[in-house]
């Protein structure tokens, strides 16, 4: 089989990619791990800057998600019992961001890959990159007994952090940069009317916590616990009267509570993988770069990947241009260490870390003073949290 560009992991950065190649003419197929199934069942934040926003909708994907996503023009901060609104819309100049679901924006690409007969593999086993340095990259994939092979010009790993793409980079050339934080989110997803209709983060004595929502019946609350916690070491009550001691008075008093439907605890690290290509491989997404999801910039940033990444393809494959596909790396990684630096500081900014002194406690409330009473600084946490441009 040959195709321009093999697409690694099916995924929304994947399966987003493959679908605007498509719609430009340009031939792609998606080699997924594991089940569609399996990646519809994976739970993940969905706050989407009104760039990704745009880039759905010029991917012929975007119906649903303007119908049902719901459109917020601000946030709470939630502090020393008071309850404080960061109002997106004033700050930036009238823009906003969209709650809708990152499983949703899967089953929207899954269903337009399908209307446009997008060749997809699923439970593509022992998925291996060959000559990706050389002009003529190959892949192989295991399907049963039967070894497939995929001759292509491009490859592009968006295969997640565990993924093989970035292990294909020589340890010589690949440079890593991470910080593992000393805490993870419990995450309770239940059948319940959200407490408020815009977010509300939370910083408390006892812990970081967040009151999101999927729609108007869906709610999603996390709440900060160590990395030694298992979810099965807390029960649903446990959780409710833990945030309920979290929340102020005037929120944790109308919370509405129920049988959790889906219950995890997910880690907090920030990871960054330099360079981005290596000869005929594109790295996009997690597989290059990952951020605590306090800023909602995960999804984001992998989109913005895939807007530079597009677009460079598509001025090779047109016009004989190189040079997009030459400065992907750089380009794309000036973006993301900005969303690096965003999301540490509201990590900094909102959790209280287990190794504290008490100059730091004093630090931290400084600097949430400092953001709630300057126009300017909160201008700054606007800009970013509604999306820098591409």
């Amino acid at each position: 089989m040959k195709v321009q560009v093999c697409i690694i992991g099916g995924g929304p950065s994947g399966l987003l990619l493959s679908q605007l190649l498509h719609l430009q003419g340009i031939d792609t197929i998606v080699l997924e791990k594991y089940s569609r199934d399996h990646v519809l069942a994976r739970i993940r934040a969905g706050v989407l800057e009104h760039g990704f926003a745009k880039l759905m909708r010029e991917a012929q994907c975007g119906e649903r998600m303007d119908r049902e996503g719901e459109i917020h023009h601000g946030f709470h901060i939630a502090h020393d019992g008071r309850l404080d609104r960061v109002d997106l819309h004033r700050h930036s100049g009238g823009n906003s961001v969209i709650v809708y679901g990152q499983t949703e924006v899967t089953r929207d690409l899954y269903e337009a890959r399908d209307r446009l007969g997008g060749n997809v593999v699923h439970n593509a086993e022992d998925v291996t990159l060959h000559d990706i340095a050389s002009d003529a990259p190959y892949v192989t994939y295991r399907a049963g007994d039967e070894v497939v092979r995929i001759d292509c010009e491009y490859v592009v790993g968006a295969d997640g952090f565990h993924g093989v793409s970035r292990r294909s980079i020589p340890n010589d050339v690949l440079r890593e940069y991470e910080k593992v934080y000393p805490f993870g989110w419990l995450g309770v997803l239940s059948r319940t009317r959200p407490v408020s209709p815009e977010l509300i983060y939370v910083k408390h004595a006892r812990g970081f916590a967040l009151c999101s929502l999927r729609s108007q019946v869906l709610s999603r609350y996390y709440i900060q616990v160590p990395l030694t916690d298992k979810p099965e070491d807390w029960s649903d009550d446990a959780f409710w009267a833990e945030l309920k001691r979290r929340l102020p008075d005037e929120v944790a008093g109308r919370l509405i509570t129920g049988p959790s439907i889906e219950k995890s605890i997910a880690p907090l690290r920030s990871f960054v993988a330099e360079p981005m290509r290596y000869g005929r491989l594109f790295l996009a997404g997690d597989a290059a770069h990952i951020v605590p999801p306090t800023g909602a910039r995960g999804l984001n940033s992998a989109a913005s990947d895939i807007y530079y990444l597009y677009h460079a393809l598509i001025d090779h494959y047109r016009k004989g241009d190189d040079k997009g596909l030459d400065g992907y790396s750089e380009r794309a990684l000036a973006r993301v260490w900005k969303a690096q630096r965003f999301s540490w500081w509201m990590t900094t900014l909102l959790h209280r870390f287990p190794d504290r002194l008490p100059y730091d406690d004093q630090l931290q409330q400084t600097e949430m003073a400092y953001l709630l009473s300057s126009e300017t600084a909160m201008r700054l946490l606007v800009e970013n949290y509604v999306g820098l441009p591409f």
